[in-house]
């Protein structure tokens, strides 16, 4: 009954649509959605609205199944609850609604109530007289029952902050929560490549007979050589690579914001001069598209943020710096390439063996590219492993934590908006770990010598002896010591 699908949307006579997901219901588009996505479009991320697109279908399938509910505290504390538990019978192992829902992580289920709860806070503070007796109200069967859902929500928020969900956060909330004590733990093995692999994936991987693709090997090399983020480098326009001044073996990359970044320096006006415009009006003008953020295809690659270097984009720091010597050197191979084929946009990555030939190169195909390289040279691919492109930013982090270098810079390196965002990427692996502590027990042991002068040794007569099914101490040391307690 509720399809989640992909929808243009035109508020005005201008012909300008938005692209933006969509539920579709059986009396039509869910409109309170696509309000709550067009008020929200200018700060939040494609992938932000599919996760909110999924937690209000997962909402509007509970209450169809449930219709003579009419508690609303009753009602949002059971789809909490059935978020944790699943709806299938214990004992019979049916689920009699049809829903089928498995029970969730903690996590994943905190995160459906959060963005419900900032769902109905909009909706409340935008439509508070929707949902009342209003014989002109205009929506839709299921945009009353959602906005009807705000209603509630806003009106009877102080005793929700404290059902609604354990794990919702008091951010979202604006309400201290009761939380359920969920155990700690602590992060297994840093996902990292195989620093030994690195070179043999590049110059063996990457390569079919005796051909390389270097387009794969550029990716690469600037996911494991100066640490960016898997869809970053599909933002990157041909005008971004070029020799650095400072060192001129070297390449440098600036990859630029995909809406603020600044538009390259040739697009000139009508007098030659360079138009000072951002990537959005340059993609818009030149070539009729949008960033490649809002794209809702394949061609779609994402953005995270985080710090930037100069005015909207962020810099390759090469590490090592051999890395960024290799890029420049393949770069002029990989545009020889380049150069035999047509392109309707700027983007520097494109199809080069498959219709259509010149487009947009996307994450799906260079995600496949990358197994199929690592399997090549005998690797097996797993996110637990390494071995996913992922893998290379953890590398590069380890690699800048082994070498000593300050947390500050490894934050403008990995441009990380907070010195924090970089524990996960340069934490001990468990070598590391046992490495230390061997390492503290010979200085703990060179420690004891030097203080009293003789060797630690090995005394047996501490040791209990077992004769059948008798124990006893050998040493006269705990004779007449207190019995029957503990000390």
């Amino acid at each position: 009954m509720f399809v989640s699908i992909r929808a243009k949307v035109l508020t005005d006579e201008t012909g300008v649509y938005s692209e933006i997901p969509a539920i579709l219901t059986s009396s039509g588009i869910l409109e309170p959605l696509i309000d709550y996505f067009l008020h929200r479009s200018h700060d939040r991320s494609l992938e932000w609205m599919r996760k909110v697109t999924r937690s209000v279908r997962l909402f509007l399938e509970y209450i169809q199944v449930n219709p003579v509910e009419r508690d609303p505290h009753q009602l949002f504390q059971n789809f909490a609850q059935r978020l944790y538990t699943g709806t299938f019978n214990r004992e019979t192992g049916i689920d009699p609604t049809g829903l089928c829902w498995a029970p969730r992580s903690p996590h994943d289920a905190a995160r459906i109530i959060t963005h419900l709860s900032d769902f109905f806070n909009w909706l409340g503070e935008i439509r508070p007289e929707a949902s009342t007796v209003n014989p002109r109200y205009v929506g839709g069967a299921f945009d009353r029952q959602t906005d009807e859902a705000a209603y509630q929500y806003r009106r009877n928020k102080a005793f929700l902050g404290h059902v609604w969900a354990s794990n919702a956060t008091p951010s979202s909330t604006a309400y201290r929560l009761r939380y359920r004590g969920l155990p700690k733990v602590a992060r297994g093995e840093p996902p990292s490549f195989p620093e030994r692999h690195f070179e043999a994936l590049l110059f063996k991987g990457f390569r079919n007979g005796d051909r390389y693709d270097y387009r794969g090997i550029l990716i690469t090399l600037l996911l494991h050589g100066a640490g960016f983020r898997e869809s970053e480098p599909f933002h990157l326009y041909v005008q971004d690579v070029f020799s650095d001044p400072q060192s001129p073996r070297q390449a440098k990359v600036l990859i630029h914001h995909p809406r603020y970044g600044s538009a390259p320096a040739d697009w000139c006006d009508e007098r030659g001069r360079p138009r000072k415009l951002n990537r959005a009006e340059y993609l818009g003008q030149r070539f009729g598209l949008v960033p490649r953020t809002d794209l809702m295809d394949r061609r779609h690659a994402g953005w995270k943020g985080g710090m930037h270097d100069g005015p909207y984009y962020k810099q390759a720091y090469w590490f090592t710096p051999e890395y960024g010597e290799w890029f420049l050197e393949l770069w002029h191979s990989y545009l020889k390439q380049l150069a035999r084929f047509e392109r309707d946009h700027p983007f520097a990555f494109v199809n080069l063996s498959r219709a259509p030939h010149g487009a947009m190169y996307t994450l799906t195909q260079y995600n496949k590219a990358h197994a199929a390289a690592c399997k090549r040279i005998g690797l097996e691919v797993g996110k637990a492993r390494g071995t996913t492109p992922h893998g290379h930013r953890h590398a590069y982090g380890q690699r800048l934590r082994r070498a000593g270098v300050e947390k500050s810079m490894i934050r403008r390196f990995m441009h990380h908006a907070s010195i924090d965002s970089q524990e996960v990427y340069t934490q001990a692996s468990f070598s590391e770990v046992r490495k230390a502590l061997e390492e503290a027990a010979h200085r703990l042991d060179g420690a004891s010598k030097a203080r009293f002068g003789l060797a630690r040794s090995f005394d047996p007569s501490y040791l209990p002896v077992t004769n059948h099914t008798h124990e006893y101490e050998l040493s006269d040391r705990t004779r007449g010591a207190p019995q029957g307690g503990e000390s």
